[in-house]
C-alpha cells in the first residue's frame, strides 16, 4: 500500500491542541491496525527547542537520542506506539543550517 499523509495545520497560533489532535488521529488510526509515523515541523529560526523561553514556547520533550524538541513529540509517544527522535522535529533553523553547512562544504559548487 503506498503511504498516505495528513496535515494538521492551524497557522501559527499556538495551544490551538494541534498536536493533541494529531496525536488523537495517530491514536485512533494505529487501532485500525495501519502503521503511523507523526512529524512535526516548525517555523521557527532555532535549530531546537532548547534555547527558546519557556514562557513563549513553553516546556521541551527531551527524546531518548537527547534531542531536545516540541512538546507535541511527548504527545506523540505517548499516544501512538511508535518512539520519536530529534529527527521527528524539523525547525526551519535546522534547514537552514543543513543548507549552510552544505555550501560551506562545497556541496553546491
Amino acid at each position: 500500500m503506498a503511504p498516505k499523509y495528513i496535515f494538521v495545520t492551524g497557522g501559527v497560533v499556538s495551544s490551538l491542541g494541534k498536536g493533541l489532535a494529531a496525536a488523537s488521529i495517530g491514536s485512533l488510526l494505529e487501532a485500525r491496525g495501519l502503521r503511523v509515523t507523526l512529524q512535526k515541523m516548525d517555523p521557527y529560526i532555532n535549530v531546537d527547542a532548547g534555547t527558546m523561553s519557556p514562557y513563549q514556547h513553553g516546556e521541551v520533550f527531551v527524546t531518548d537520542d537527547g534531542g531536545e524538541t516540541d512538546l507535541d513529540l511527548g504527545h506523540y509517544e505517548r499516544f501512538t506506539s511508535g518512539r520519536v527522535t530529534r529527527d521527528h522535529n524539523v525547525t526551519t533553523g535546522k534547514v537552514y543550517f543543513s543548507v549552510i553547512q552544505k555550501e560551506r562544504r562545497g556541496d553546491y559548487l
